[in-house]
C-alpha cells in the first residue's frame, strides 16, 4: 500500500470515529441531561448539592473532601486531555496534522477537486498546474456540487451529537421537525466548514488551528520529536526535479532541512521523490541525527563524489 493510500486510510477511520463517537457514548455532554458520557458511563463528580452545603456548614473535613472530589474528577482529568497535544508534538511533530486530522483531509479534498476543475490547488494560487479538459471538469464540477450539499450537514450532525443526543437529532430530523438548538448546530457547522473549504484551507492549519499550534510549539522545542530530513550526504542524486515541493500543500521546501513549522510530516515529499528516484532522499526520524555516512555505491552519472558541493547549490537555489 502506497504511502497516501494508507494515509487516507487512516483519515477516513478518525473521521468516522470522530462522527460516531457520540453515537456510541464514548464521548458526549448531554446539554438536556447535564451529563457528561465517557465510555458509555456517566461521567460525574461525585458530589451533591447535599455534600455542597454539608461543607459550608460542617467545617473544613466537608470543605476538604469537596475540594479533592472536585481536583481528582474535575481538573487533573481536565489537565490530561489538555496535554494530549504538547505531547503528541513533542514525540511526533505534527504527525496529527498529516494523518489524522477530519479537517485537513477536508482541505486536501477541496484542494483536489479545486485543482480539478481551474488547475490550481487554491483559489489564492496565481499559476496554473494542472490543464483539464471541459469534460474532467464537468465531471468534478458535478462531485463538487454533490459535496457541498451533502458533506457539511453531514458533519453538522454528527458534530451536534456531542451537545444534544444523537437519538432526538435523529427523531426531529425524520419527523422533519428540527429543534432550534439542532438547526442551529448543523448550520453553524456546515457555515464553517464551507467557509474554511473554500477560502482558508491550509492557512488554518499554518496559523490559527490551537491543536496545531501546540504540536508545532513542542516539536520544535523536543530534541526528539518525529521530523522530515533531506539526506544531504546523498545530494548528487537529486535531480532538481521539484516534485517533493509541487507534492507539498503546506507549501514547504523540504529540501531545505530546516524546522518548518508548517511540516505535518504527511510524507507526500517522500512518496514522490520515491517515484522519481525509485529510492528517494528523505526520511523520517526522531531528532536531529546527521546523515551519516553516504552510501558506498558506484559513481552515479560521475557526480557522486561531487555531493558536497551539488548539495551547496541546490541550497542557494532553494534560498
Amino acid at each position: 500500500m502506497s504511502i497516501t493510500r494508507l494515509r487516507r486510510l487512516t483519515q477516513v477511520l478518525f473521521i468516522l470515529l470522530v462522527l460516531f463517537m457520540p453515537v456510541l457514548n464514548i464521548l458526549r455532554y448531554d446539554i438536556d441531561t447535564k451529563e457528561l458520557f465517557i465510555f458509555q458511563n456517566t461521567w460525574t463528580l461525585g458530589i451533591s448539592e447535599t455534600d455542597i452545603a454539608a461543607s459550608g456548614l460542617s467545617g473544613i473535613k466537608s470543605s476538604g473532601h469537596v475540594a479533592l472530589r472536585f481536583l481528582l474528577k474535575a481538573v487533573l482529568p481536565w489537565l490530561a486531555a489538555l496535554s494530549i497535544f504538547p505531547l503528541l508534538g513533542a514525540l511526533f511533530g505534527r504527525f496529527f496534522c498529516g494523518w489524522f486530522c477530519p479537517e485537513g483531509a477536508l482541505f486536501e479534498w477541496a484542494d483536489f477537486l479545486n485543482k480539478k476543475i481551474t488547475g490550481k490547488s487554491s483559489i489564492w494560487d496565481k499559476e496554473k498546474k494542472y490543464y483539464p479538459s471541459k469534460r474532467a471538469r464537468g465531471f468534478y464540477i458535478l462531485i463538487t456540487i454533490i459535496c457541498l450539499i451533502i458533506i457539511p450537514p453531514l458533519i453538522g450532525i454528527g458534530l451536534t451529537g456531542y451537545l444534544i443526543s444523537p437519538q432526538r437529532i435523529f427523531n426531529e430530523l425524520i419527523t422533519q421537525n428540527p429543534s432550534s438548538g439542532v438547526k442551529a448546530g448543523i448550520t453553524g457547522v456546515s457555515i464553517y466548514i464551507l467557509i474554511t473549504s473554500i477560502f482558508i484551507r491550509h492557512l488554518l492549519c499554518k496559523y490559527i488551528c490551537a491543536a496545531g499550534l501546540m504540536q508545532m510549539l513542542f516539536g520544535m522545542a523536543s530534541p526528539i520529536s518525529l521530523r522530515l530530513k533531506f539526506l544531504s550526504s546523498e545530494a548528487c542524486w537529486c535531480t532538481d526535479c521539484k516534485r517533493c515541493e509541487e507534492a507539498c500543500f503546506m507549501k514547504i521546501k523540504p529540501r531545505k532541512n530546516t524546522r518548518d513549522i508548517s511540516c505535518i510530516n504527511c510524507m507526500a515529499c517522500v512518496e514522490a521523490c520515491n517515484r522519481e528516484l525509485g529510492e528517494g532522499l528523505f526520511r523520517l526520524q526522531f531528532g536531529d541525527r546527521k546523515d551519516g555516512v553516504p552510501k558506498k555505491s558506484s559513481d552515479f552519472l560521475g557526480r557522486s563524489r561531487q555531493a558536497p558541493s551539488q548539495f551547496i547549490k541546490l541550497q542557494k537555489k532553494l534560498e
